[in-house]
Order: C-alpha cells, then structure tokens, then sequence
C-alpha cells in the first residue's frame, strides 16, 4: 500500500516537473515593440492571446487612431475630400465641459494612447453644450437596454428635459471578455471606451436630422476607473418593428423615407461614403415619428480595396452581389450599397407597401425591387421616395380615383358625436378608427369601402404630411347613427360631421362638400 502510494506520488511530480519544462521551452513571447514604441518592460500576458497586454495596447492604440482619423476630416480610402472643419473640444475643461478636477493623461502600459485623449486639430465651431455639471442633479434614472459594449440610460435634467446617458457598460461582454482574455480591467475599460468615443466623433461630424442629436459630454470617476466617459444624446424610442406593422401607412411611409435621406446623408458625408456594419432595427430610435440611427461604433468610412471585381462581393444571408472594382483599387460603391440593400430587407419590404393607397402600391412596389435588386443607388432612391412624399402631400394620388355609387351625405356644421364607435385597422387611435384623409371626397371613399360606417367626423387636426397649402384632416368615422350633440364653442372651418343620408333620415342640411 505504501509503495502503491508513493508511485502515484511520484507520477504527480513528474507530471508537475514535465509540464513546467514545457511551458518553459514553449510559452509564448511578448509582441515587439511598434515604431514609435517605448519598448518598456511588458506585463505577463493574459490568457488566450499572444502578446498578453502588449496585444491589448495595440487594439488600443488601433482604435484611438482611428478616432483621431475621424476628428481630425480626413477621408478614409476612396472617398472624396471632406470639409475640414473642427469636431468638438475633446480636451477636458474646454467649451461646454465642466469636469470636477483639472486634467490630466494616464498612459497606459506598451506605448498605448493616454487617457482621456487630446482634441483633434481643426478650426473652431460649436460643440457639444451640455458637461458634467448637467448631471449632478438628474431625476428620474431608468435603465433603457444594452448591447455588446455599452448600457443607455433614461434620466431627467434640472431643467426638466428629457435625454439619454450612454456609457460602458461594465458588466456587459465587451468588457468582460477583455478582462478574461487579458486580465487588465482599465486597459479593457479604455479599449472598450474608444468604441463609445468614436460613436460621440460621428454623431458630431455627421449632424443630420436623422442622427441623434449629441448634446454632451462627461468624464468622471466611476467604481476604480477614472476617467469614464459619458455621453448625453437625444432621446428617443426603440424601433419595434411589430408596433410599427400596426400603425398607419402614413406613419410607416415616414420612417421609410427619413432612413431614404439617412442613407443619402451617409453616402455623401464630410468624411466620404459611411456604411453601418451593424445594421439592425435597435440601431435606430424614433423621435417625434422621425427615424434617427443613435449607434454608430460600428460604421466604416473606409471603401473596400480590390484588385478586381472578384474582391467585391457584398455577402447578405440571403444572396451576394458582384460589385465592380475601379481603376483606383476601391470597389464602386460597396458601402452606399450594403446600406441599401439593409434598408431593402430590413424596413422598405415590410414597410413601404402594405396598406397603401392603391395609386401609389406600383411606386412603391419599383421601390422596394429595385432596393432589392441593388439597381438603384441611394440618389434614385430617395427621389422616388420624395415623388410619392410629392403625390401624397399634394393629393395628385387621387385624381384617377373614381367616384361611383356614392351615398348621398349631409353636413351638419357645429355638431359632433359624443361618443366613438367601430375600430378599424390601421388606426391612430385604438379605441376608435380615426384615419388620414386628404379632404373630403377622400373621406367619404373610405367611408364607403368600411360596411360598418355610416358616417364621418372631419376634425381639424392634421398629420406630418400636412402644409397649410395641403393640409391632411384626420376623419373619424361611425357605422352607427348616435345622437347629435351642439357644440359650445364654435368648430374651425375645416372640423364638421357627415351623415350617410341612405341609411340615417335626418333633418334638411347642407349636402357635404367634396372638398375643403
């Protein structure tokens, strides 16, 4: 027995002494150092990367060159030349930003970046106006979601607005496959960081009303990292695809053509052709019915080097395309197309057509195939969506409508229904059916295709789509005759109640006009 226990004894050591040998004659060594690289000594590596530290210093350094790329205005490759013009006062203490203590750069370990990072060169504008002393006495805190890198949150300002903070989130999987991987908490936190610094370079340089607006910035201590970055953006809501199926046309054709002059804006940005690598829905929020993209950590200005037309190719799930190769070495136009043909499968083939008037079903129809097929680039695409914005707004969509076997109708002016009735599909309201009309003869069209309408109210409120030379009244239409009720305060021109006289005998009126 004692001899049985001292063999096993004796494997374990041998195993212990054959494997420290091993790691010895096979660890892996350190990356040398970069130009321009203090070759100072290294931390041991973390596990499951080569380098250790030295690897995470230069996925550091990788990205704050690229943040300077993008502050300073320069093109990435194969774009045209941008304005130069100043992003924003990046350096702590500047114009708009009231940081808590006087400034000062960390050096990180293996030649990466300080942090927080120096302001770019450029002339002077205007920058973000909101800074730390903005969140000293927020309300209302409220956590509103988090992706791979970052965590956004919902909070109120003393003044009583509304906006969003977005920071690092410190238990999200960016940051803790880093620090499993290297082991280095801060240097992940600055790594993960350059991502969230980038997105705030971006939203500043590519202002447009379909890109959320920044407001500011803050650099404060937060757990053991000093130094962490937040950002204050507009606020808005979450793209949910099967809310917007629901709403109404006009609503949906919105959304549709706010992304058609996004993808417009990106293609002929300041900084050359942009695509978003990470499109998805949950890029985007709504504000005010307007869809603005809010994640940009993940967008390429760089177009795409070939040597021939073999090097282009646009891969999607469900097919490729082949994209030429110029005589400059850039494929033409993968990044305009590639945000093109998201669009085409994630929001204009579920959106653009359903429901719509039936004279525009064919526009919007082309629309959505030549997206789909790539045959259009952005330029045709959003005049197209800028046509059928024209013919609706306008009211040319219903000149080829017909008017045949119509009720006759009455108006009865100073009089409203006191209670709402049948609901329909897709509504503004979903107590009742409360629908966009153009003007009158369009109301009376869509009151007689619904078998249960008898009558329609024409208020004076108008949608998105309504100018004072082309207004949109909203008519909320009702299949049954309830009683008619005086109104005590006199109702606007536009606002009055009809009656489908075939159905409903009422006293002698004026006979409903067919136009405002």
């Amino acid at each position: 027995m004692r001899r049985r226990r001292a063999a096993v004894a004796a494997g374990f050591c041998a195993s212990f002494l054959l494997g420290s040998v091993l790691n010895v004659l096979f660890a892996p060594g350190s990356e040398p150092p970069r130009p321009g690289q203090s070759p100072g000594p290294s931390p041991a590596p973390g596990p499951g990367r080569r380098g250790g530290r030295g690897e995470l210093a230069r996925q550091i350094r990788a990205r704050y060159e690229e943040v300077q790329r993008y502050s300073r205005g320069g093109p990435g490759p194969g774009a045209g030349r941008p304005e130069r013009r100043r992003l924003m006062d990046l350096a702590p203490g500047g114009p708009g930003l009231q940081r808590p203590r006087p400034p000062r750069a960390r050096p990180l370990p293996d030649g990466a970046p300080g942090w927080p990072p120096a302001p770019g060169p450029g002339s002077s504008g205007s920058g973000p106006r909101l800074g730390c002393a903005a969140l000293r006495n927020v309300s209302g805190a409220q956590y509103v979601g988090s992706g791979y890198t970052k965590a956004v949150y919902r909070v109120r300002l003393p003044g009583g607005a509304a906006v969003a903070l977005k920071a690092v989130d410190f238990s999200g999987h960016d940051l803790g496959s880093c620090v499993r991987e290297f082991g280095a908490r801060r240097g992940c936190y600055r790594l993960a960081a350059h991502k969230l610094l980038k997105e705030m370079v971006l939203l500043e340089r590519l202002r447009h009303p379909n890109v959320l607006q920044l407001y500011g910035y803050c650099y404060q201590d937060s757990e053991d990292i000093p130094d962490t970055l937040t950002t204050i953006t507009e606020l808005g809501a979450p793209v949910e695809m099967i809310q917007l199926l629901q709403t109404s046309w006009e609503d949906r054709f919105r959304i549709c053509l706010s992304l058609g002059r996004l993808l417009h804006h990106l293609a002929h940005s300041p900084l050359g052709s942009v695509t978003l690598l990470d499109f998805r829905p949950r890029q985007f929020v709504l504000v005010d019915g307007e869809l603005k993209v809010t994640d940009l950590d993940d967008a390429r200005v760089e177009e795409t080097p070939c040597t021939s037309s073999t090097d282009c190719i646009l891969e999607f799930p469900a097919r490729n395309f082949t994209l030429p190769c110029s005589a400059q070495g850039w494929c033409e136009g993968m990044n305009e197309k590639r945000n093109l043909y998201n669009a085409y499968r994630f929001f204009f083939t579920y959106l653009l057509p359903h429901s719509a008037p039936p004279s525009l079903r064919p526009l919007l129809d082309s629309i959505v195939n030549a997206t789909g097929e790539l045959t259009w680039g952005v330029d045709e695409t959003l005049a197209q969506l800028e046509k059928v914005l024209h013919l609706y707004q306008s009211g040319q969509y219903l000149q080829n409508a017909t008017a045949g076997g119509r009720a006759e109708y009455q108006r009865l002016p100073g009089s409203t229904i006191p209670q709402e009735d049948y609901r329909c599909w897709p509504s503004y309201h979903h107590g009742s059916c409360l629908l966009s009309v153009f003007n009158v003869a369009e109301a009376v069209d869509v009151c007689e295709s619904h078998a249960q309408c008898q009558a329609f109210v024409v208020t004076n409120q108008t949608t998105w789509t309504g100018p004072s030379r082309a207004r949109r009244p909203q008519a909320l239409p009702f299949h049954e005759g309830p009683p008619l009720s005086s109104v005590s305060t006199p109702l606007s021109s536009t606002e009055l109640v009809c009656y489908n006289t075939s159905s409903l005998p009422l006293p002698s009126s004026v006979r409903c006009t067919l136009s405002l």
